[in-house]
């Protein structure tokens, strides 16, 4: 059955600061622990305002430390701006640490614009593929030089992506493959179709395992759930408008005045954002999986205060595993 699991960026709120928002962070992993999540993963981005998750691994270790039962991992490293065999050391002293429980989301995106990928200085996507590889053979045993710790420490593997061309190296290489349908919704069928189609048995997975990110916000009534998906909506459109801001509130973003080509704009990149009441918000869901076939959902949930934040996880989490309660019922006559 389809399982739930968050994706977290520290969302840095107007009026407060990175540190406020890393205690969040951590904050809210406790509690996704508590409603029964699968994963927590970490984004890597750099350079934005609103967002303090530029070191995946660092955090990682410090929500590891601080949980016992909750998978947690990077949503994702970007490789290239990352040496393979650094990857390979970090992620193994992590798997080392918490055997059993790290994941590695790899990604090909920059996580930045020009300027800050320039800062970073060493970004370079062409290479993507044989770094993949490389990282991997580290893990394996069979790189040019040993990784320690790394080899035998492999954490679960992901490849990220929200394009065609990740979903077939995803399934070329046989392993695990997480679509940004909260980014990219456009490409959602056909690159998880494209992965499947693609997908060839390897050492690290018999059959094509997929994940779906989406943006998600539950609240007990549904026009409370829309106020509250305000900030995101807002963040959505000015990501795309190459203005990253920090998190505003969603009194502001209920009063921000807009032209009409941007309110347009803020229809099209919001339409696939699941909002609603826990029963709205399971179907959307169920919706999704169905759409899919899905192995799990990580829910992007960018809300202002962090007690709505862990409301709205904790919600989505008993409404969906009680609509999965109610479909094993139904299925089995009872």
């Amino acid at each position: 059955m389809t399982v739930l699991s968050l994706h977290e960026v520290a969302s840095v709120v107007e009026g407060s600061t990175a540190q406020e928002a890393l205690e969040d962070v951590t904050t809210v992993a406790i509690a996704a622990e508590a409603a029964g999540l699968h994963r927590i993963w970490l984004a890597e981005h750099h350079g934005m305002p609103g967002v303090a998750s530029s070191s995946p691994s660092v955090l990682i270790a410090h929500l590891a430390a601080l949980t016992t039962r909750i998978r947690v991992g990077s949503g994702g490293v970007m490789l290239p701006n990352h040496p393979p065999y650094i990857v390979a050391e970090q992620f193994g002293t992590l798997e080392a640490l918490h055997p059993g429980r790290i994941d590695l989301g790899i990604g090909r995106a920059p996580g930045s614009d020009r300027r800050t990928m320039q800062a970073v200085g060493r970004h370079n996507p062409e290479n993507f593929t044989q770094d993949l590889m490389e990282l991997v053979s580290y893990f394996l045993g069979t790189g040019p030089v040993l990784a320690m710790p790394g080899i035998g420490s492999l954490p679960e593997l992901w490849l990220l992506g929200s394009s065609t061309y990740s979903a077939q190296v995803a399934g070329a290489m046989g392993i695990p493959y997480s679509f940004a349908y909260h980014f990219a919704p456009e490409l959602l069928d056909q690159a998880v179709a494209l992965y499947r189609e693609s997908f060839r048995p390897s050492a690290v997975l018999e059959k094509p395992r997929v994940m779906v990110g989406a943006t998600v916000v539950c609240a007990q009534e549904s026009e409370h759930a829309r106020f509250l998906a305000g900030p995101a909506r807002m963040s959505s459109l000015f990501i795309r408008q190459g203005r990253p801001a920090q998190l505003m509130s969603p009194e502001k973003a209920e009063g921000f005045e807009l032209r009409e080509v941007d309110r347009v704009s803020l229809e099209r990149v919001s339409a696939n954002h699941i909002v609603g009441n826990p029963e709205e918000v399971a179907q959307g869901i169920g919706e999704l999986v169905a759409r899919t076939g899905a192995d799990e959902i990580m829910l992007s949930t960018r809300i202002h205060k962090v007690e709505d934040r862990i409301a709205s996880i904790s919600l989505t989490a008993k409404a969906w595993a009680a609509l999965k309660a109610s479909s094993l019922s139904s299925s089995n006559g009872l």
